[in-house]
């Protein structure tokens, strides 16, 4: 198979997995980077500034890419003061944009996301925007300058899968940037779909955090997602709208 990298803002990655870190213990954060494959994982920036004696840059192997997020952020103002603490704190340019005012779906504000990613594009920040899947709102973001977009497969830690499926399509279709997608991914099979509509990586944290099987799990996510990226190169086969074909000739030998 010829090299296929996700190259986003620049940088080329092997690996189309993002690896969440938020909801598992520290201590698996290797075995999990190391049977997912991943090259970028996710980190909140309280879990990098703590008090406590364990900080999650110390379990975070050499050579991934770290992705502060912006967990917590209700408006553009307080998501740039997180990016840049993030980068002060040594997290590097990489910074996921997320910013909540609705306690109760977590649903991102598209608004303010376009703002905040204008402004940290501008300081030289690698903006992947987590973003409620809008066409209008998507080309917005590409405009601001943001590296990729994120739009959520459905409710964020629901584990639901692709409830946002034809608004994500749209989304492959129309944008030229990497569409990675985010929140609600709950099964291999679903990240393995997402991949060969031609999503171009996947996030996923609850679905392994709540897994029996955290490394088991973070494997099987990463092999669905292998696949299905290669299904959506190979180009898929058509898809009968209604009858049979045979993949072999049933009577041609009775000619013989």
């Amino acid at each position: 198979m010829k090299k296929d990298p996700l190259i986003i803002g620049g940088h080329v990655f092997e690996s189309r997995f993002i690896l969440g870190s938020g909801k598992y213990s520290l201590g698996l954060i290797k075995a999990a980077v190391r049977d997912a494959g991943a090259e970028i994982i996710t980190l909140a920036l309280r879990r990098a500034n703590t008090k406590e004696q364990e900080n999650i840059l110390d379990f975070i192997p050499e050579g991934v890419t770290l992705l502060p997020n912006t967990s917590g952020a209700r408006n553009a103002e307080e998501a740039v003061r997180i990016a840049r603490l993030a980068r002060e704190l040594g997290c590097g340019n990489f910074v996921k944009i997320e910013i909540m005012r609705d306690s109760k779906y977590l649903f991102p504000d598209n608004e303010e996301t376009v703002r905040a990613t204008a402004r940290l594009a501008e300081d030289g920040f690698v903006v992947l925007p987590y973003m409620y899947p809008d066409l209008n709102t998507a080309r917005d973001l590409v405009s601001a300058g943001a590296a990729a977009v994120m739009p959520l497969a459905s409710p964020i830690g629901s584990n639901k899968g692709l409830a946002t499926r034809d608004f994500i399509q749209i989304l492959i279709d129309e944008i030229e940037l990497p569409v990675i997608v985010d929140a609600g991914i709950g099964r291999p099979s679903q990240a393995c779909e997402a991949m060969e509509m031609g999503a171009a990586a996947i996030m996923a944290n609850t679905a392994l955090a709540t897994a029996g099987d955290l490394p088991l799990m973070a494997a099987a996510f990463r092999q669905a997602i292998e696949a299905g990226r290669k299904a959506y190169l190979s180009g898929l086969g058509r898809v009968l709208s209604r009858g049979a074909s045979a993949s072999d000739p049933l009577t041609g030998f009775l000619r013989d």
